[in-house]
């Protein structure tokens, strides 16, 4: 062992280079290696198991996968899960990071066989890369133009067999096209708190954190079906509890998550600054989304992708033809009675 490879409780915290390692190879560690691992997604792991396996049986490359659903659901995680299973390298890229075709075709013509290659947010490629990747996913070859004007000349390119594992939020903007090439497609779901607490108790055994089962099922209440919450929340849980020199009891817990501006419900300060403004100001709406951005202070964008999805979710808001409005569980949440509707707030919206 070298003397950065510490444990969590052995951790010089005056030195920032040990401290991020740690931090660094505890991420890592989080990540389940195999099917057998992984927590939750039931479906999902069993059609990647009988995939893979099937794929093994015959001696082939696995069919391209499609993993689709929120951030935080394990899509990066089953990606390198597809090529622990079946002994294969993986390559890394990003949908952003390929803006060109000739990005493509560099990570392409450099594959191993049976290299699996994983394209994280891939709805997001340049559409001329798009085009490229369809005759190589299906025949596993490339055009490469050479030259300009009209001695311009196409040069096909051989590829050696490879799997593509591409990776979604927004799987309705990929074109069906590059879709259909993908021979699988997996849509990941929320975690319900059981799945959840297996999730944190797993974590919270390589953290070295003694943490009560109340404690674990008060974090996996608050941390909106998601692991990647989970996980983080319960980091803040183990850094109350060691500068307080607390146990992670649920009060304890109780107190982190408070710091941290996390309610019962898991709503963060930008979940309640919306509702306040909506459920106050607006007199539960209807309200446009331009309005509230504004009224908020962020970006039209983060409230609709980030924020508005989670409280439709768990039925805080709807939306409708003029805007968003607060349900009467959102009334209840924030202990408020509605208001009736007035002038100001029955106008049309029209900013939706």
């Amino acid at each position: 062992m070298s003397q950065h490879e510490l444990n969590d409780g052995d951790l010089d915290l005056t030195d920032p280079i040990l401290a991020s390692e740690a931090e660094l190879a505890f991420e890592g560690a989080l990540r389940p290696k195999s099917l057998g691992e992984f927590v939750g997604q039931t479906r999902v792991r069993g059609q990647l198991q009988l995939l893979l396996t099937a794929a093994t049986l015959q001696q082939r490359t696995p069919d391209h996968i499609l993993l689709a659903g929120p951030p935080g659901l394990g899509k990066t995680t089953l990606a390198m899960i597809v090529a622990f299973e079946g002994g294969r390298p993986l390559r890394m890229s990003s949908g952003p990071a390929i803006q060109h075709a000739g990005d493509l075709a560099a990570i392409l013509s450099s594959l191993v066989p049976g290299e699996v290659l994983f394209i994280d947010e891939i709805h997001r490629m340049a559409r001329s890369a798009e085009e490229m990747l369809y005759l190589a996913m299906e025949d596993f070859r490339i055009d490469i133009m050479v030259g300009k004007g009209a001695g311009a000349t196409s040069v096909p390119l051989d590829l050696s067999p490879f799997t593509l594992v591409g990776a979604t939020t927004r799987a309705g903007l990929l074109p069906n096209p590059l879709r259909d090439r993908f021979g699988f497609t997996a849509h990941l779901e929320f975690y319900d708190e059981a799945e959840l607490e297996q999730v944190l108790a797993r974590a919270g055994t390589m953290l070295g954190l003694d943490v009560d089962r109340e404690a674990l099922a008060e974090i996996a209440g608050r941390c909106r079906g998601t692991p990647r919450i989970a996980n983080r929340l319960l980091r803040r849980v183990r850094d109350y509890a060691l500068v307080h020199g607390q146990r992670a009891d649920l009060a304890s817990v109780r107190a982190a998550l408070e710091l941290y501006d996390v309610d019962p419900l898991g709503l963060d300060r930008l979940d309640r600054a919306v509702m306040e403004m909506i459920l106050t100001r607006f007199g539960g709406g209807p309200v446009g989304l331009n309005t509230l951005a504004v009224s908020v202070g962020e970006e039209a964008e983060t409230i609709e992708a980030v924020v508005e999805p989670f409280l439709v979710r768990i039925g805080l808001i709807t939306r409708t033809p003029r805007g968003r409005v607060a349900t009467p569980a959102a009334w209840r949440h924030f202990g408020l009675t509605a208001a009736a509707p007035d002038a100001a707030t029955a106008l049309p919206i029209d900013d939706l």
